[in-house]
Parts: C-alpha cells; structure tokens; sequence
C-alpha cells in the first residue's frame, strides 16, 4: 500500500522550522563574537555598529521561520514569543554596545550595557524553553529525552551566572567590604573568565548542540535525508 501524499503545508512548515533552526545555530556564536568585538571597538571599528546589528537581526530571523510551525500549540507558541521579545530587546540595545566603545565612563551607556547582558541571557534561557517545547513535537522519543534534560541543565547553569553576576555587581559597587569579603572579591576578579567559560559557553554550546540534533531529526524522520 502506498503512503498517503504528505501535506504539503506541513512540509512548508518543517521547511521553514529547519530553516530557522539553521539560523540560529549560526547565529548565537556569530553574535557572541560580534558583540564582543563590537564592545571593544576594535577589529570592527570601521562598521560602526551595523555588525552587532546585523548579528543579533538573525536569531530573529530564525524564530520568525519557526513561527509557522503549530501555530495552536499554545505553550510552543508563548515560549516562541517571549524569545522574539527578548530577541527585539537585544536588537534594540546593540547600539548601545558601540556607543559605549566610544564613551566608556557614560553611565547611561554602562547601564545600557547591563541590561542588554541580562536580556541575553534571559534570551539563552528561553531558547531552552523553545527547543524543550519544540522537542516534545517532534516523534523522536530520545531527542524528547535529551532535550529535556539538557534545557534543565543550561536553564540552571544560566540562573547560576545571573546570581553570580548581581553578586559580582553588588561587591563592586560597595566600597566598604569587609576582610574576607574583600578577598572573595579579589578571587571572583581572578577566576572571572574561567566563570564565563562555564556558565556562558558551556550552556551556548550545548543549545547549538540540541538545536543541530533537533533540525537532523527533522531532516531524518520528516523528509527522509540521509
């Protein structure tokens, strides 16, 4: 017997979603690098800000392609949604990036700066939401397993480093630490970087990891590539 013709809105669809999961697992690291590079004001200076522009424009590309697939999944589409918004937001405060190159000790800019950290990271968080809820689509019983263990674990790994970050903040603007608090201050300034490395690469890399995973699923199971 022979199988039914495939729908083929649903096929645009899956198109689609594959598309912006394609986008955005090229994206996330671009971003990463761009903005760092636009902070500094350095290998980019002769662009201005239209890098950091162009870099966070396209994890909102992604997640427009993805927005037509089950649009009456109520909880994929409200995690969809909450991740464009902080996509937009960081979008909106990317120039701010340059700016700040430009005029360091404006404080406007610093908080600026701030607060575009946190709405990545907010951004990373509910990326992990949209794969978990994509995951739970998709008729792979060990993707669904892995996602979601993998989500929970970089959701805990990014609320680690927002403690640690307002922590960090609130001893560097007080000026009068104690002894030993002072001396966790020096150790946090000494092992800073190695913190970002495991509780901001460590979860980016392992969203760009589900995100491959789940766009070869659909290319497997959906349209049968090899």
């Amino acid at each position: 017997m022979e199988n039914p013709t495939p729908n083929p809105e649903l096929l645009c669809s899956l198109g689609k979603l594959a598309r912006g999961l394609s986008a955005l697992f090229w994206s996330l690291p671009a971003a990463l690098i761009i903005c760092a590079e636009t902070a500094r004001a350095d290998l980019l200076k002769l662009w201005g800000m239209v890098p950091a522009l162009v870099a966070t424009a396209l994890p909102l590309y992604g997640l427009w392609q993805m927005s037509g697939f089950q649009k009456q999944e109520r909880p994929w589409r409200l995690a969809l949604d909450r991740a464009e918004l902080l996509g937009l937001v960081n979008f909106g405060l990317c120039p701010f990036l340059f700016w700040h190159s430009r005029m360091p000790a404006q404080p406007f800019f610093n908080a600026a700066i701030c607060v575009f950290a946190l709405s990545a990271l907010l951004f990373l968080f509910n990326l992990n939401v949209v794969l978990k809820q994509l995951g739970t689509m998709l008729p792979d019983e060990t993707l669904r397993n892995e996602t979601r263990q993998f989500t929970a674990l970089n959701r805990w790994l990014l609320a680690a480093l927002l403690f640690f970050g307002v922590v960090y903040l609130v001893l560097l603007r007080n000026p009068r630490l104690p002894a030993a608090l002072g001396a966790i201050f020096v150790a946090l300034q000494d092992f800073g970087f190695l913190a970002l490395i495991f509780f901001a690469l460590l979860p980016l890399a392992m969203t760009m990891a589900l995100i491959w995973k789940t766009k070869e699923v659909i290319f497997e199971s959906v349209f049968g590539a090899k």
